[in-house]
């Protein structure tokens, strides 16, 4: 696998609209199972410029496998958050490849095991210790950046105003672990059995796509008799940043996702402890992530969710970008 050297010296944080990658030094971060990860780095890009009282912060979690770079076409005027308005803080996850991850670790011992609360714990020491914020007007992430929205609001309640989460939950239901446990077992059970990653890669990438939109998706708009071409598409080679052990790292954070046994949170005493202002967006055609806990969520909290209904399933929300924008930018606002 190729290794990606990251820095281990704080980058001098620089205000501008170019995104360009920069990481943060969290030095030595003891994770939740209590385990260590020694010259923890954190990767991270800006977009549009702070206000003189820091109030226009927005902070957006990379997705499952995803970059900070990938969040660019989200961000901007008439994106789902607006840079022209907002200091716009994209964050790598632990595990993506670019942030510390296995792919990328050089401590004596393996990398250790992560959850989504390591994931935002990380994030706060950035948002405090690098860029001195006391507070910050918002959050938004979706899929897997949705659980570290999720996370937040939970694990650090007064820090941000308004949070958005799509396609996203504050737990996963029995579905979504049925089905990540699959991934993981072909991860685990593929290498007992000595298959190469790009074969592993190929599966996950079949099971991803079957998953990721809907039925009718595939019915209606992969013509059957072409079929053959459209399975070329997964002969690729494995992803040389988002490795398998780095796509089976996050995985177990998600399997080990729960925002009420980690914050000691009951359904009596939820609405209390979410201080945050929430808005969520669910696809009710998702096939990827249930939306079950986080109707529930939404019920509890009095928060508000709005219902996408197209054949993109869990991309519904890039489906309806200029819808979603609309929304989110009027939340912020």
């Amino acid at each position: 696998m190729k290794k990606f050297f990251i820095p281990t010296i704080l980058f001098i944080i620089t205000y501008s609209v170019y995104p360009q990658q920069q990481f943060f030094d969290a030095g030595t971060y003891t994770t939740v199972s209590g385990d260590t990860i020694f010259n923890c780095v954190l990767g991270y890009r800006t977009f549009g410029n702070i206000n003189s009282d820091s109030s226009n912060v927005i902070i957006y979690p990379t997705w499952f496998g995803g970059e900070s770079a990938n969040l660019k076409d989200l961000i901007g005027q008439d994106k789902l958050v607006d840079s022209t308005k907002y200091f716009v803080i994209a964050i790598d996850a632990l595990s993506n490849g670019i942030s510390s991850s296995p792919s990328n670790y050089t401590g004596a011992r393996a990398f250790p095991h992560i959850n989504i609360r390591d994931m935002v714990n990380t994030q706060y020491l950035m948002l405090t210790r690098h860029f001195k914020f006391k507070n910050i007007h918002g959050i938004i992430g979706g899929s897997m950046g949705g659980m570290q929205v999720f996370e937040w609001i939970a694990a650090y309640p007064g820090y941000i105003t308004k949070a958005v989460a799509y396609v996203s939950t504050p737990k996963p239901t029995s579905y979504d672990l049925l089905q990540w446990n699959i991934r993981k077992e072909i991860i685990e059970s593929y290498r007992r059995l000595g298959a190469p990653d790009k074969q592993i890669h190929k599966i996950l990438r079949m099971e991803s796509s079957l998953h990721a939109r809907t039925p009718d998706y595939l019915a209606y708009e992969i013509n059957e008799d072409e079929f053959d071409k459209y399975m070329t598409k997964f002969d690729s080679e494995p992803d040389s940043i988002f490795t398998i052990d780095n796509y089976k790292s996050q995985l177990e954070a998600m399997l080990d996702h729960d925002i009420y046994r980690l914050n000691s949170i009951t359904f009596d005493n939820l609405k209390d402890h979410i201080t945050a202002e929430v808005m969520i967006i669910s696809a009710e055609t998702d096939h990827l992530v249930h939306d079950k806990n986080t109707r529930i969520f939404a019920q509890t909290t009095g928060s508000e969710i709005i219902f996408l209904n197209n054949n993109r399933g869990h991309l519904a929300v890039g489906y309806e970008l200029d819808y979603c924008g609309k929304l989110t930018r009027e939340f912020f606002d």
